[in-house]
């Protein structure tokens, strides 16, 4: 049970440490239209309503015109091992049998995607990895007009 909170303790740690301000999540522009038009935007996203495993997404895509508004959703899944032990007993305590079940979580890195959809239609999506109980993280994003973005955090 103390490997299963402990796990789940750190990957709350990790993606509430991304909501608190303390970790910026960044868009840097590789390719593209906006690579193009404004080589030197950095685009931060913000977090709201986050929980244990995902959080929502919002950022504004630079561009000609109205500001470009784009809303979506962030998860990470951390990787798990379930064990499973069945047993017969016959002692007073347990009379009948020993049915035990564990879930813990695996070290490493942890895989994660991002997705929004923005106020002109433009849909974002990405992969990103971050190792476990850690504060940073990279992955590449792309939208739907042909622009590509190094996500860093």
């Amino acid at each position: 049970m103390k490997r299963k909170v402990l796990g789940a303790l750190c990957l709350f740690a990790a993606l509430s440490a991304c909501g608190g301000g303390d970790v910026n999540l960044r868009l840097y522009p590789i390719e593209g239209p906006i690579k193009q038009s404004h080589p030197s935007e950095i685009i931060a996203l913000k977090l709201r309503n986050q929980t244990s495993a995902s959080a929502e997404i919002s950022f504004i895509l630079p561009g000609p015109g109205k500001k470009n508004r784009c809303n979506g959703t962030w998860t990470s899944v951390a990787p798990r091992v379930i064990e499973k032990e069945r047993g017969v007993s016959l002692t007073l305590q347990n009379t009948g049998g020993k049915l035990t079940k564990s879930v813990t979580d695996v070290g490493g890195v942890n895989n994660g995607e991002v997705y929004a959809v923005c106020t002109d239609g433009t849909r974002v999506q990405g992969r990103f990895i971050t190792g476990s109980g850690t504060e940073s993280g990279t992955g590449t994003v792309t939208d739907s007009v042909g622009n590509t973005y190094k996500l860093l955090f």
